[in-house]
């Protein structure tokens, strides 16, 4: 299964590292701004992926051996609004990370129709929380309540609106920077809070998910705290995760969720999903 990938930053790097070539799943290609293209063609020559700034370019290729039929969005909420509709008109399943985009429901829309019309699927990724699956089985015979909290050392916060709330250099104890339903959170929030959107996606909705979104001094990494009650029981799932080295905003589980996806799909089994 040949696979583009929509950016090149530190998850789509993180990709590279582990799908090397050989596997059922091949790295064929990678999408990036004009400006950025020669920089990482450069960078990925040893790997003779190509390195293009749109999806006609790529169609320009007239290559079988590097059309995509997997496109795996690694560039943020930018990288779905751009691509993913027209990736998926032209056929080509497309892998959404950044699923705090989806808020916007005429986005979803827009993406599930032309998922129809070109006769692909819009893959939503585990991301950082385990327990997606489950919610979406609990939500068959009803859910009564989903809480979700994100609690994350103070730097992980920076560049986001949680500066207007205090002052995270000075932060000695924890402080909760958001409370409230999912669908504010992922538009206040979207590099920190796809989590909180994919448990909506999965459960009970945007409007009926609370979410707490906590800076804490002493988290020592992402923690992520799903609750859920329903017909089913209910259940409780806390992941103490690592950020990625050079992205403090993404969890290291975030970006091996993409790997781990891209190869369920490439191999001859499947597990959950």
């Amino acid at each position: 299964m040949n696979v583009l990938l929509i950016g090149y930053g530190a998850i789509a790097q993180e990709v590279l590292k582990h799908i090397q070539p050989g596997e059922d799943a091949n790295i064929a290609a990678i999408l990036v701004r004009p400006a950025r293209v020669d920089d990482v063609r450069a960078a990925v020559a040893a790997r003779g992926i190509e390195v293009v700034s749109s999806l006609d370019e790529l169609d320009e290729l007239d290559e079988p051996a590097v059309t995509p039929q997997l496109v795996a969005e690694c560039a943020g909420h930018g990288g779905v609004r751009a691509y993913g509709a027209d990736a998926l008109r032209r056929g080509m399943d497309f892998l959404v990370i950044s699923i705090g985009v989806l808020v916007d429901s005429a986005l979803y829309a827009e993406l599930e129709q032309a998922a129809k019309d070109g006769g692909a699927k819009l893959v939503l990724a585990a991301g950082a929380v385990a327990g997606a699956d489950a919610l979406a089985a609990a939500r068959i015979g009803g859910l009564d309540r989903v809480s979700y909290t994100s609690r994350k050392p103070p730097g992980a916060w920076k560049g986001t609106p949680a500066e207007e709330v205090c002052d995270l250099d000075a932060l000695t104890a924890e402080t909760t920077l958001y409370q409230g339903g999912a669908d504010a959170a992922a538009t206040l929030y979207p590099q920190n809070a796809n989590v909180a959107a994919t448990i909506a996606l999965a459960g009970a909705g945007f409007a009926n998910t609370d979410v707490r979104l906590v800076a804490d001094p002493a988290a020592g990494g992402n923690i992520h705290q799903l609750h859920a009650e329903g017909a089913f029981g209910a259940f409780d799932i806390e992941i103490r995760g690592k950020p990625l080295p050079d992205n403090l905003k993404t969890s290291t589980l975030a970006a091996h969720s993409v790997i781990a996806e891209i190869r369920r799909r490439a191999g001859s089994v499947e597990i959950g999903g």
